[in-house]
């Protein structure tokens, strides 16, 4: 009977050792180059979930787009092919106006403007990605956006005939209308297109800049024009969310909390450091003249109207407190 019993107790044993390793493995790409501060950001966040399941829930992040390309993420994660990614926000305008709103030329322009346009038009996201089987974690922003070419602009007219780098709709729209030979490409392919001449102007930020090594191809003037300032929202399919136990589900919430206040911070300390990184290898970085940015400013006003236009009432009234 005794012996029966000490099998029975390390069977059990056994069983409860087996529940209590039991992994749930999920998958996340991400558009990004792992050093990049979007992906270290993410990455700590993943590592959280990890610790704080003790690796119950183990969560791969696959950077640079080398599982899906960042047009594919959002609807690989709403059919649950995975179950996280990260996505740039103003990629998805052609879906919907106000996936767009942080990429309205000079709408914001800085930090403190851009945090209060994410706090009022996140609702308005999660209202547009729940309807999709998707929610929303967390939102941080990219440096303000800034100018490369690879000779001066000093008016608006030496822009034309560039060969513009655009990474969504409202890039590629600026680029349209001053004049620029426009190509999508991606940050992952971006090295590739600078080096090989396929692109030779583009608005992007300091860190892309550092990222791809502008310093490398013909590509050496940055202008802090401070476009606009866009961002990249972390998601998780639903069912996926939902299938997890109710203590886990929270560390994730309380987690993505935390890597959107550090998320912040460190694009701020990225931003800067992506300028003195610019500077020291040989590219002018200087402020546009002040012809230029009036010039910018008009292209802008233009894509500000369109943009109401196609967001209706609800864009409108997002914007209004940000109208200078």
């Amino acid at each position: 009977m005794k012996r029966l019993l000490s099998l029975a107790v390390a069977g059990a044993l056994s069983i409860a050792a087996g529940a209590a390793s039991a992994q749930t493995r999920w998958q996340m790409p991400t558009p990004y180059a792992p050093q990049n501060f979007h992906t270290v950001n993410v990455q700590q966040f993943v590592d959280e979930i990890k610790a704080g399941t003790n690796g119950r829930l183990d969560i791969t992040v696959h950077a640079a787009g080398t599982l899906l390309p960042l047009p594919q993420i959002l609807r690989n994660v709403q059919t649950g092919d995975v179950q996280m990614g990260e996505v740039l926000l103003s990629a998805l305008e052609n879906e919907d106006p106000i996936f767009g709103a942080d990429a309205v030329p000079f709408l914001v322009t800085g930090y403190d403007a851009a945090l209060r346009l994410y706090q009022a038009q996140r609702p308005l996201l999660e209202r547009r990605l729940s309807a999709r089987g998707i929610r929303l974690l967390y939102a941080v922003a990219w440096p303000p956006q800034g100018f490369y070419a690879n000779r001066a602009i000093n008016t608006i007219a030496d822009l034309r005939g560039l060969n513009f780098r655009s990474y969504g709709p409202s890039a590629a729209r600026f680029g349209e209308l001053v004049g620029a030979a426009v190509s999508t490409i991606q940050a992952a392919e971006l090295s590739q297109a600078l080096a090989t001449g396929r692109v030779n102007s583009m608005i992007t930020s300091s860190v892309t800049g550092t990222d791809s090594r502008v310093w490398e191809s013909p590509v050496r003037f940055y202008y802090e024009i401070d476009a606009w300032v866009p961002k990249n929202m972390v998601v998780v399919n639903e069912r996926a969310f939902q299938s997890l136990d109710q203590a886990t589900r929270d560390l994730m919430l309380r987690a993505a909390a935390s890597a959107e206040q550090r998320g912040w911070a460190a694009s701020r300390a990225a931003s800067q450091r992506g300028l003195e990184t610019l500077r020291q290898n040989g590219v002018q970085v200087s402020r546009p003249s002040e012809q230029l940015m009036r010039e910018l400013r008009a292209v802008g006003v233009r894509m500000a109207a369109d943009w109401e236009g196609r967001a209706g009432a609800e864009g409108q009234a997002l914007m209004a407190p940000f109208k200078q």
